[in-house]
């Protein structure tokens, strides 16, 4: 077997990419028990600025990489757990075990910014996964929350306009 790191190993070819897609990193969301202690490592340690979030029904904080009035400078999500009352993150987000959240285990999902849901909806459907489909509570965002092999959540954003015309030409059809 190769190393695949070394210069007289040959390359492997790259699937073929989708051309109609276009991703951007978007952010990355971890999960804790200590939310204050979270923030504070990223906003006293990285200077990343606590700012705006959606009311979502769970708490958290959404920490920002330039200015907080644009949204998509948040970099960083925290999801705190509030064990009084779950239902809100668990209903959004799913479940997790508190032995779950440590190391890499506490790394709730990947984010991407996309383009063409319904190319992403078909191309779901063909290979038979399954998404969870939702809205951002005011920032005019619809989300698919999606598992890959290794049980890594990869949520895509897609602008709300993009949903509203793909509901549109379902409806009509």
């Amino acid at each position: 077997m190769c190393c695949r790191a070394c210069a007289r190993c040959p390359p492997r070819p790259l699937p073929k990419k989708c051309d109609s897609i276009e991703l951007s990193l978007n952010h990355f969301s971890s999960r804790t028990l200590d939310l204050a202690a979270t923030k504070n490592f990223y906003v006293s340690l990285l200077g990343l600025e606590d700012g705006p979030r959606p009311e979502f029904p769970f708490p958290g904080h959404w920490l920002y990489q330039g200015p907080t009035d644009v949204y998509t400078n948040a970099a960083v999500h925290i999801i705190g757990i509030d064990r009084e009352d779950s239902a809100g993150l668990n209903n959004y987000l799913g479940d997790r075990a508190d032995s779950q959240l440590k190391g890499s285990g506490a790394l709730d999902h990947v984010a991407f910014f996309a383009t063409d849901l319904a190319g992403m909806l078909d191309r779901l459907s063909k290979m038979g996964i399954e998404a969870r489909r939702r809205d951002v509570p005011g920032l005019g965002l619809h989300q698919l929350f999606l598992d890959d092999p290794n049980g890594i959540v990869v949520e895509l954003n897609y602008s709300f306009d993009e949903k509203q015309a793909l509901d549109a030409l379902t409806s009509v059809g």
